[in-house]
């Protein structure tokens, strides 16, 4: 006679059903050696699931479950046959214990440059939605992953508690967790590939804030109370280089070529990508007298200053610019100011240093509307 495998479900916590084989007669615990009956496989379903998403997942966790449960008979009643592929099952079960929150890390420390910081952030945030507890791959299921896509679209932002996650942040890091699942689907820790069965958060087209020509020029002829954040804004605005970019740029990295001009030659902080810049001469005299090769070129350059300081907010307001700007708008007024002069979108791409032309289109949208609206202002009337 041989052995009977069924499919059990045990009630736990949270509403969950844990799953198990029961084994009539009794085997050998492979641990120990001692007679059992159960054997729990570290798959659970939701006792009564409301959403589709829950039903869903029940119905996959309980095809895989059942899956083991045909694979486990036939290797107990036929073990000369299937002693390889036990040993193959074991060794997916072991992969899907795998942590969660220590797979995530260490994907994330192989990040360069500024995405790492992104990637870091998208950690701390899925940490904090496991409260910092192990979480292993087995139960890590479709309605999971859904209830961290909420807690990011409703989580208060870990730069200040008195304000949300904006949408794009939400979607980043939901984005990163999607990644985390298509590389351990691949990996052999998720038997169900869930970074396809999941959406991303739709992205929210947000207004990008720039200076037109004029204002740019008044900008450049109204003094700043500190000198190093007016140079560097304006090297910016003629550049696109972001703020750590510049803030790291050390003197080596300015080049001068005979016939062709000044250069600067640098590594991407974000991206990683190395990048050889040609600037003009204008730009190249906001930049000082030359100091040692390895001396930042703006030295003594802090974010603060560049953003939450009154000096920096006092300087628009004396050249008589009322927006609201950050210092990562100079860099929009760069794209927008090379669109309109006509410079290709493609060339555009390049020098902001973006991976795809996909990313500098809503440059050449804004563009599109400012013409839209220009073209709109002469009237004939009749």
């Amino acid at each position: 006679m041989g052995i009977k495998v069924a499919l059990r479900k045990k009630k736990i916590s949270k509403g969950r059903l844990s799953l198990y084989l029961d084994f009539y007669p009794a085997i050998p615990n492979p641990k120990n050696g001692e007679l059992t009956r159960r054997e729990f496989l570290g798959q659970y379903i939701i006792q009564s699931p409301k959403t589709p998403a829950e039903r869903s997942n029940n119905k996959d966790t309980i095809e895989i479950a059942e899956d083991i449960r045909h694979k486990r008979q036939n290797i107990l009643n036929k073990p000369e046959i299937y002693n390889e592929f036990e040993k193959r099952l074991m060794d997916q079960k072991r992969l899907s214990e795998t942590c969660t929150l220590v797979y995530f890390e260490k994907l994330a420390k192989k990040r360069v440059g500024g995405n790492m910081d992104n990637w870091q952030a998208a950690y701390l945030y899925f940490k904090d939605f496991l409260l910092g507890e192990s979480f292993p791959f087995s139960q890590l299921t479709e309605s999971v992953c859904e209830d961290f896509k909420e807690y990011l679209l409703n989580t208060p932002s870990r730069k200040s508690d008195k304000q949300t996650l904006s949408i794009n942040s939400a979607k980043s890091y939901f984005d990163k967790l999607k990644v985390i699942l298509k590389q351990a689907y691949k990996d052999g820790h998720l038997q169900i590939d869930l970074n396809a069965r999941l959406d991303s958060i739709k992205e929210e087209e947000t207004h990008r804030e720039f200076l037109d020509q004029k204002e740019l020029n008044q900008l450049a002829n109204t003094n700043c109370v500190i000198p190093v954040v007016k140079n560097a804004g304006i090297f910016s605005a003629l550049t696109g280089l972001r703020f750590g970019d510049i803030q790291q740029l050390k003197w080596k990295e300015v080049i001068h070529i005979d016939g062709q001009g000044y250069y600067i030659r640098f590594t991407q902080r974000k991206t990683g990508g190395a990048e050889m810049m040609p600037i003009s001469d204008e730009t190249y005299n906001l930049l000082g007298t030359p100091k040692d090769a390895e001396d930042e070129i703006f030295s003594g350059l802090d974010y603060y200053d560049c953003s939450q300081n009154t000096d920096f907010k006092k300087w628009f307001t004396d050249a008589g610019i009322n927006k609201k700007f950050t210092f990562h708008c100079f860099r929009h007024t760069f794209a927008v100011l090379q669109l309109l002069s006509g410079t290709d979108i493609y060339t555009v791409s390049k020098m902001l240093g973006h991976r795809s032309v996909k990313t500098t289109m809503i440059y050449a949208k804004v563009v599109d509307e400012m013409k839209r609206s220009a073209s709109e202002k002469i009237k004939i009337n009749r």
